[in-house]
């Protein structure tokens, strides 16, 4: 798993980055096959003050890229609702992977029963 973590108009401290790094264990707990996460740390200079830390992010995994963004007056608040976003992207994304997997070998009569009827 790849992990780019990069601050637009923002330092990014080592404290930033142990916290997104600690979040993300999250995500790996419910799927660990993730190929390459992209999260984009952003101070926006707006007039409106309660909305300048934006927080978005790009998760790939096979056969499907999940983004999600946020906007809050802290980074750390933005930070926690991207990756209660991206939870519930992923666990969504995870059962659908689950319920395709379909057990018709399993279901099918054997060739010796079917002969027998």
């Amino acid at each position: 798993m790849n992990l780019t973590i990069s601050g637009h108009h923002l330092e990014l401290t080592p404290a930033i980055r142990e916290y997104v790094h600690g979040k993300l264990e999250r995500i790996k707990r419910h799927f660990d096959h993730v190929i390459d996460i992209a999260v984009i740390l952003t101070v926006d200079n707006l007039p409106e003050k309660e909305k300048r830390q934006r927080a978005e992010i790009n998760l790939r995994v096979r056969g499907k890229d999940l983004h999600a963004e946020s906007i809050a007056t802290n980074l750390y608040a933005a930070i926690d609702t991207l990756i209660d976003k991206l939870d519930r992207q992923v666990i969504k994304y995870k059962t659908m992977q689950q319920k395709h997997q379909h057990d018709t070998i399993k279901r099918m009569p054997d060739a010796s029963e079917a002969a027998a009827s």
